[in-house]
């Protein structure tokens, strides 16, 4: 898509995540757009349910989405992996949903970086700890290997295991990943930039009525979806052309309130025109 090609090169060197990494860091994460089976009997899902899925990989970085298909509901996430270009040197932040260990270590094999949530279920037994500032979540860092009678065979070689505790959210989270560099808490972080590929999904499904389709054939449909992401990329593009200083959400957020604005973007967002628009938004809200 050559929209998507245009952002990230205007994006290229642009880094919005807490922590300062050489490669590029990709969040996984897939989004379900429910269908009803009646009318798009094309979409089976399950038994009385359609559907399709839109699998993205979101560059962390940049916030723009590099990789994206969409495939019918019943496509399992990690089936994906097998269609994703790997890079050398990159960063792949994933969900559970992707740990399938014989594609994690065809990863490792491609000296990729892999970073995914583990599964409850997974056998290991641990082979190195290491020393551990427990102010910062850590609970603990650990290489492991794997003692499952698949997994072990799938995945040879030993992973690094780290517990932490994020505070804000009063959460527990294990991760797996063959980085045995990166301090523990950056593992932790990589995996919290997960969260712009799920503003990504919730702002397209909310502002862009992914959900509510104009045609019924999957043509129709797969198109709608398209111009829905090809609308994010080209605000992504403008934000840049104009050297508009807002976040890429902030603009989204406008944009969804007031579609048919004429004001040109680069002057609704000057500081001045911006603050007052926030308060009249401030004012409106008061009254109701």
């Amino acid at each position: 898509m050559k929209l998507i090609e245009e952002a990230k090169q205007l994006y290229k060197g642009d880094n919005q995540l807490e922590i300062d990494l050489k490669g590029d860091v990709f969040a996984l994460d897939s989004s379900t757009v429910d269908l009803c089976l009646n009318i798009y009997w094309w979409a089976t899902f399950r038994s009385t349910k359609g559907g399709i899925k839109i699998h993205t990989v979101l560059n962390s970085k940049t916030a723009i989405p590099e990789f994206i298909f969409i495939t019918d509901a019943s496509v399992h996430d990690v089936n994906i992996l097998d269609k994703i270009p790997i890079s050398e040197g990159t960063y792949y932040v994933m969900d559970k949903a992707y740990t399938d260990f014989r594609r994690l270590y065809s990863m490792h094999c491609k000296r990729a970086y892999f970073v995914v949530r583990a599964k409850g279920n997974s056998k290991y037994k641990t082979i190195v700890v290491r020393k551990i500032n427990k102010t910062t979540g850590v609970r603990y860092d650990w290489d492991v290997v794997l003692t499952g009678m698949k997994s072990s065979l799938n995945y040879p070689l030993a992973l690094r295991r780290i517990k932490f505790y994020d505070k804000e959210f009063k959460r527990t989270f294990v991760f797996y990943t063959n980085n045995k560099k990166v301090k523990p808490e950056t593992i932790a972080l990589l995996y919290k930039s997960r969260w712009h590929v799920e503003i990504f999904f919730k702002w397209i499904k909310q502002n862009l009525k992914v959900q509510s389709f104009w045609g019924q054939n999957e043509n129709a449909v797969r198109i709608q979806i398209w111009i829905a992401i090809s609308t994010y990329v080209l605000v992504a593009i403008a934000k840049k052309k104009l050297k508009i200083k807002h976040t890429l959400y902030e603009i989204l957020q406008y944009i969804s309130i007031a579609p048919f604005e004429k004001t040109p973007l680069h002057e609704i967002f000057s500081e001045e025109v911006f603050m007052e628009m926030q308060n009249k938004n401030d004012n409106q809200l008061k009254i109701f």
